[in-house]
This record gives structure tokens, sequence and C-alpha cells, in this order.
């Protein structure tokens, strides 16, 4: 059975297109800025363009080739993943954590909410900088932990590869935690006290109440997180860049995909934009396989 709809005022006397007026300049920016872009990305991965834009010779799938065949690409994909890996967990539980007792009502909790937006109005670039002089050789940290007898000699956080990833990651998630606190604090405002109040009456505790109350209250949002932080850690280029230097590290060993990119498509002597537009279709891809696994994942969860 179908519901007829009514339409009031001037609403009956205007043509059906009219709407799509109104949402022509935001859909002509999306072309511009987003779809046509994506669709140059995709035509210019066929050409062996350099990156002054010279050239431009149609090589078919040469460069699709070339990168599966490119043992930096493989190191540097292997680091985006690994990245999201440990990212992506982090980036869902801890601001839930947060948002739960931010939630509550204690003495003190406006100061904490500020504190945690902090890092969500701060520059990544000045922050970068604040981290690169807390983890040097030199920087507080390995100072502090000289001091207290848990290490002998300093920690290379900035000079070792797999230091500078979980490092960069560390930043993710310090970054990032103000941020998708409000999702959550948003999605526990959703939650009827009530719900809490029966439970309590019941005898649960407060870890059960979190487990039966909070988690399945919050799994959307859950969901959307993971989505994001996922897109996000699979991006990451600033962190490692601010952190490792412009070569990703010692060897280029903390390199991420953008990081390839960059190199393969940008470099003025060896680079080739229609090679480095292969890899951005392949990290394109590699986002699209994570965002439909999410989905489904999350799909299976709510049934």
């Amino acid at each position: 059975m179908t519901t007829a709809i009514h339409l009031n005022g001037a609403a009956r006397y205007r043509p059906p297109w009219v709407p799509l007026l109104w949402c022509a300049p935001a859909l002509l920016m999306i072309t511009i800025w987003s779809v046509g872009p994506f669709i140059g990305t995709i035509a210019l991965s066929f050409t062996d363009t350099s990156p002054l834009g010279m050239g431009g010779a149609f090589v078919g799938l040469d460069n699709y080739r070339s990168i599966l065949q490119d043992p930096a690409f493989w190191s540097a994909t292997g680091n985006s993943v690994l990245y999201a890996i440990i990212a992506v967990p982090l980036l869902v539980v801890l601001p839930l954590l947060l948002a739960q007792l931010v939630h509550t009502r204690l003495p003190g909790m406006g100061f904490f909410r500020s504190a945690y937006a902090a890092p969500i109005v701060a520059s990544v670039v000045a922050v970068g900088l604040v981290w690169q002089n807390l983890l040097g050789e030199q920087g507080p940290v390995n100072t502090v932990l000289q001091r207290v007898g848990l290490i002998q000699q300093a920690v290379p956080f900035l000079s070792e590869g797999s230091l500078i990833l979980l490092s960069a990651v560390a930043l993710t998630v310090w970054r990032g935690l103000g941020w998708y606190l409000i999702f959550y604090l948003a999605a526990l405002s959703n939650i009827p006290r009530e719900l809490y109040e029966a439970a309590e009456l019941d005898g649960a505790g407060p870890t059960r109440r979190f487990l039966t109350i909070t988690v399945p209250g919050t799994r959307l949002t859950m969901l959307l997180v993971g989505l994001l932080a996922g897109i996000g850690s699979l991006r990451v280029f600033s962190e490692v860049y601010l952190l490792g230097g412009a070569t990703g590290g010692p060897g280029g060993e903390a390199r991420t995909l953008p990081f390839f990119i960059r190199d393969a498509a940008l470099d003025p002597i060896t680079g080739n934009a229609g090679y480095g537009a292969a890899a951005s279709v392949a990290l394109f891809a590699l986002t699209a396989v994570f965002a439909v696994l999410a989905q489904r994942f999350g799909g299976e969860r709510d049934a």
C-alpha cells in the first residue's frame, strides 16, 4: 500500500526538477573538486606522464603491473595496514571509555571536556613539533624513563622505523581522542538513563552495565568511528612526515602509502605521475575494501 504525498502551497505548482536547481551548486562543487579529479587520476594512471605534466603516452596496465612487482609499494602498503590495525581499535575503544567517564556527573568534568577537545583545534604541524621535542633522545620522555631506571639508553623513537610508526600511531590516537569523544557523548546522551537505573537495581555493576547497555547502545557510533579512523589511518602522512622526516625514517622504513605516492609521482628526477596515480588508485581500492568489510561486519553484528 502506497501513501499519497500531499503538497501544500507553492509546492503544488512547482516543477519536479526545481529542487535539483537548489542542489546544483553543491553538486557542481563535488564534481569539480571530487569526482573530476578522481576520474582524472584513473585516466592518468594509464599514462607515463612526468611530474611536470610532460609526456603522457598511453601505457595501458604497465603502471599497475609495475607497482605489484615493486617491493617498496608492498612495504608501504604493509606499514599503512599495520598502522590501521593498531590505531583503529584504540580509536574505537579509548574515546568510548573516556566518554563514559566524562558522561558521569562528577566534579571537574567540564575541564576534562575542554582538555580532550584541545587537540582538535591544534594544528597537526604544531602538535608534531611538540611530539618531536617530547620523543627526542634528549627529550622529556627519555629523560624521565632514564631517571626512574626503566631504560639505560635513550629509546630511538624518531630514528628507528618501527618506533617511528608506533610513535605516529600514538600521535594519531592522541589527536583523535577528543574528536571521537564528541561522537560518543552524543550517542550516550541518547541512551535512556532508566536502563542504567534498572540495571543497577538488578545488581549489575559498572562493568556489566557498560557491556550490556553502553556498548549495544553505541554500536552504530562505534562502526562510524571505526570507518573514519580506518580511512584516516590508511591515508596518514603528516604524522609520519613530522616524526620521521621527509624520507619516512632511515631508508624509508616507516613510509606509508601516501609517502610512496608522493615519492613515486612528484620526484623531479625519477618521478612518474602515472605511476603515482596507479598507486593512488590502489590506495583507494584498499580503503574501499576496508570500508566494505567494516560495513559487513557491522551489519552482521546488528543482525
